[in-house]
């Protein structure tokens, strides 16, 4: 449960009003600041004492919405966006829950684009954090609220405020603490020092920002310390656009005491991974600390002191910033996924096999009822590994994928159908080939399939070292041998899976959960209608849908 008593500090917010806000955020003190209400729709309410807008199932209905669009505006620079609200709900969770989504509609485009969206009620302020990337292209940000199932639903908006600078950055100067918050632990926990706040038992030191007992940090102190190996983590917003280079923060501790102060990142799927531990001491000031902090896909930054009892002393944290230029000079190349993937319609693209045997073969078929052309249009070039034809049982070929850099997680899909061998399984593998230390790792293969429909899988990884992707297609026994098709194969950063992945973009839709925004005017005999697996009827429509094989189509 994430520390309530720095959730509740947004709360304090309210002051906000007096600041000189920039463009693209308003406190909603007096006036929506540019933001109008969407004609069309349900209107955002300003509340009477001001400092919030809202929009509740008192005077709409389930389903109703109400949408916030702002004026034109621009990000040059790289831009956060943060925007404070809250989802409320009925007693019991509700079969429709309400949903606060956030578009950028860009000038020239005629669809909005979804770069957060929210469901979960609570009974505090929420901020959620959005990074922007720079682009010469002015745009509008649409904000929608969408009413969910009981009487008592409301969203509500407290503020919206576009910074210069990346969400990961703060200098804990303002009650919002940039969306860092604390993971609560009974005995240790983040506390916000400096200014008024002198409730330690340390000697604190001054912050770093303004060098005086006014400004403000982070810290956390051992004094309640009760077991070995307590621990406490402050955590960042989670990034939302890939980013790469010198992450930089300043911190101070007590000296010649027990405790270990490291930084890790952690990804949607919750793995965790070190990226720098405190060495030698340092001096008795501000200390700065720079690492390499690449972040392709969703990462959170966790700074984590553990203490080994309750001499422990302090840890201060202040002034954290990232700058896409890499450390000390270093240089990088960015690594492309584009370049690990291919569809087969050119050429082996980066993809290359062993000598030794027959191998995969690049072939095109002209499809019929019998059997299906490739995948990635029914018309071009996919692989064949030709068993049938192999003077004995065995590894007939070996497809290696490019180098992937180590210390990363990939997303590997691909495609593949399966004819003839009256036994399916490992009749095709996926191993991993580790570089440095020539070691192979299965971590996919057939066990059944259906025949001769295009299936697709998918392989989250994550391995230190460099590593090749390798596929294999084996042939037990001399008389049960086959064909197995590849195809469309893609490699991605960050995991396969996500739990709160967004809806697609506008057009796009596989049909696998719903119709997504897809309409019918009418519905009759002859209407579309979402299936799985086969046509009910012979010689009709596919075997499969075309996502996965065997799944929903329509």
């Amino acid at each position: 449960m994430l520390f309530r008593g720095v959730l509740l500090a947004v709360q304090a917010l309210q002051l906000a009003g007096a600041l000189d806000l920039s463009t693209g955020s308003c406190a909603f003190e007096e006036s929506t600041c540019g933001f109008d209400s969407v004609f069309e729709f349900l209107p955002w309410i300003l509340n009477e004492e001001g400092h919030y807008i809202y929009v509740d199932t008192s005077f709409a209905k389930q389903g109703e919405k109400a949408v916030l669009l702002s004026s034109d505006l621009q990000a040059e620079e790289w831009s956060c966006l943060r925007l404070v609200y809250q989802i409320t709900t009925s007693s019991g969770s509700p079969s429709v829950p309400s949903r606060l989504n956030l578009y950028v509609r860009y000038e020239d485009e005629s669809f909005d684009r979804l770069l957060w969206s929210a469901k979960e009620p609570s009974d505090s302020w929420l901020i959620a954090s959005l990074d922007l990337q720079n682009s010469p292209k002015k745009f509008k940000i649409l904000i929608e609220g969408v009413l969910g199932q009981g009487n008592t639903a409301s969203i509500a908006l407290f503020e919206i405020k576009m910074t210069t600078g990346y969400c990961i950055e703060c200098d804990f100067e303002e009650n919002h603490l940039c969306g860092f918050v604390n993971r609560w632990n009974p005995n240790v926990n983040w506390f916000v020092g400096g200014g008024n706040i002198r409730n330690s038992h340390s000697v604190l030191p001054q912050d770093h920002t303004f060098k005086s007992e006014l400004g403000h940090y982070m810290y956390v102190d051992s004094v309640y310390v009760k077991h070995f190996q307590e621990v406490a983590q402050l955590i960042s917003p989670m990034t939302t656009a890939p980013m790469s280079g010198c992450l930089s923060f300043y911190y101070q501790r007590q000296q010649g005491n027990d405790h270990i102060f490291s930084v890790y990142t952690r990804d949607v799927a919750g793995v965790y991974e070190e990226i720098w531990k405190m060495g030698s001491p340092g001096s008795a000031a501000w200390n700065l600390a720079e690492v390499e902090f690449s972040a392709p896909y969703p990462m959170e930054v966790i700074f984590e002191v553990a203490f080994n009892g309750p001499k422990g002393g302090y840890v201060a944290l202040d002034d954290i910033s990232f700058s896409p230029v890499h450390c000390q000079n270093q240089t990088e190349l960015p690594f492309s996924a584009i370049e690990a993937s291919c569809n087969f319609e050119e050429d082996l693209c980066n993809f290359y096999q062993d000598k030794e045997g027959p191998g995969w073969t690049r072939v095109k078929v002209k499809p019929n009822m019998y059997r299906a052309g490739d995948h990635t249009s029914g018309l071009g070039y996919f692989l064949l590994a030709n068993t049938k034809f192999t003077s004995q049982p065995g590894y007939i070929g070996r497809l290696y994928g490019p180098s992937l850099p180590g210390n990363l997680q990939y997303c590997l899909r691909f495609y593949y159908a399966i004819y003839g061998f009256l036994k399916m399984s490992d009749t095709l593998a996926v191993y991993i080939f580790e570089e440095n230390h020539v070691v192979q790792e299965k971590i996919w293969s057939v066990l059944e399939s259906p025949r001769g429909v295009w299936m697709q899988a998918e392989i989250t990884f994550k391995k230190p070292m460099p590593t090749k992707v390798v596929f294999m297609s084996l042939c037990k026994s001399f008389w049960d041998c086959g064909l197995v098709a590849l195809d469309d194969i893609t490699v991605e950063l960050g995991s396969c899976w996500s739990p709160e992945g967004l809806p697609p973009p506008p057009g796009e839709c596989t049909f696998e959960q719903d119709e997504c925004a897809f309409t019918q005017e009418r519905r009759n005999r002859s209407s579309w209608h979402r299936r799985r697996g086969e046509t009910p009827t012979s010689y009709t429509g596919p075997k499969g849908d075309h996502t996965t094989g065997v799944f929903v189509w329509i």
